[in-house]
């Protein structure tokens, strides 16, 4: 069983891989704490963006001398590879840490299990598990794209009462709260890409931009199997200023392909028939992007798709307080959503937000606190 004081700096290095959240993808999110000989914390790290120092090293920095005969606590396995920084292996085996303690593992496979292997070689004693499920969770995004080659898919609705995806034309365009639609925003603003359907697209005539802007410019994609998204629409017309991508089928006309191209947007055309195909051959295409977070924005078809293909690793759900249709009224309803595992509950603005894990997130781990050496 872990030391209480190994699971505390553990949950501290947690604490700190988040505050990367947006900035480091598609790298993960990763945090380090050190603590000197006498178990006193002496300096922290986090991996601030994509580039940037990872977080051993930016915490062996902060240390010093200090770090010397020290224990090491970090979220993720060290690389042992030169990327855009050199190995954290290295950096950890010349500042004299006598132990490392590792969270989870890292599926890369430039590092996996090569990270842990070199500290071990170098005389480091190396632990590995300690809140691993905690670790595996918060590096999901990364895990899918590294072993599935596509991003970490969550889907975005908000519901009446009734199950309506939207109200009868001419009433209310919002079902939520503007508190609801201020944490959406908050969530565009870290995605690398936010994605619709054509009926949505000419319903609604969104932007499906970030207001105020975050951390990251998501591309936008409108499932436009017949090339029908109007050159007026708010979409098209922002096109040059913030990127877009029609994904279409073999049955769209060339001279619309032309004309979204000529308004600056970005054709993606699929020869698959099947409208579910195409959808994966998309996320495949993404995932060879290195796009790591995809937003799903609706409507009722995509959804459907989605839910019937299993592609779905996250749920962010608004129910609004009111009800909207009546029976036989044929506004949208939401189809059966899959099983999740309710991980947060809000009620922003009098409605119920609910955010949920669809399946265990890849390579998971124990949920438990203990920790075990990397060569058991």
């Amino acid at each position: 069983m872990a030391e209480a004081s190994d699971i505390a700096s553990m949950r501290r290095a947690l604490d700190l891989a988040r505050r990367g959240e947006g900035r480091v993808e598609p790298n993960p999110m990763v945090g380090a704490v050190i603590c000197g000989p006498g178990g006193a914390i002496v300096a922290e790290g986090w991996h601030d963006r994509f580039g940037g120092p990872h977080a051993e090293a930016m915490a062996i920095a902060a240390a010093g001398g200090a770090a010397r005969g020290g224990t090491l606590y970090v979220t993720l396995e060290p690389c042992c590879h030169h990327g855009k920084t050199p190995p954290c292996s290295e950096a950890i085996i010349a500042a004299g840490i006598r132990r490392v303690v590792v969270a989870a593992g890292d599926p890369f496979p430039e590092v996996a299990g090569g990270g842990i292997a070199a500290l071990e070689a170098a005389g480091i004693s190396v632990e590995v598990g300690l809140l691993a499920a905690d670790a595996e969770r918060l590096t999901a995004p990364f895990r899918r794209l590294v072993t599935s080659g596509r991003p970490w898919v969550i889907a975005k609705w908000a519901v009446s009462l009734d199950g309506r995806l939207a109200a009868a034309p001419g009433g209310d365009r919002w079902i939520s709260s503007p508190e609801s639609r201020e944490l959406v925003h908050r969530l565009r603003g870290r995605m690398d890409a936010i994605l619709i359907g054509i009926g949505t697209a000419l319903a609604d005539d969104p932007l499906l931009t970030a207001r105020p802007a975050g951390p990251r410019r998501a591309l936008r994609i409108v499932l436009d199997s017949r090339g029908r998204l109007p050159l007026e629409s708010k979409l098209v017309r922002s096109a040059r200023d913030w990127p877009l991508l029609v994904a279409v089928g073999p049955e769209a006309a060339a001279d619309c392909l032309l004309a979204l191209e000529a308004a600056g947007c970005e054709v993606w055309r699929e020869p698959e028939q099947d409208a579910g195909e195409r959808l994966e051959k998309l996320l495949a295409e993404l995932g060879r992007r290195r796009l790591t977070n995809l937003l799903i924005e609706g409507g009722a078809e995509v959804f459907r798709t989605l839910f019937n293909r299993s592609l779905v690793d996250e749920v962010h759900a608004f129910t609004a307080a009111r009800r909207l249709g009546k029976p036989g009224d044929g506004l949208p309803q939401l189809p059966s959503p899959p099983p999740f595992e309710v991980e947060e509950v809000l009620h922003p603005g009098g409605d119920t937000f609910v955010r949920g894990l669809v399946g265990r997130p890849p390579l998971s781990g124990q949920a438990d606190p203990e920790s075990r050496s990397a060569s058991a």
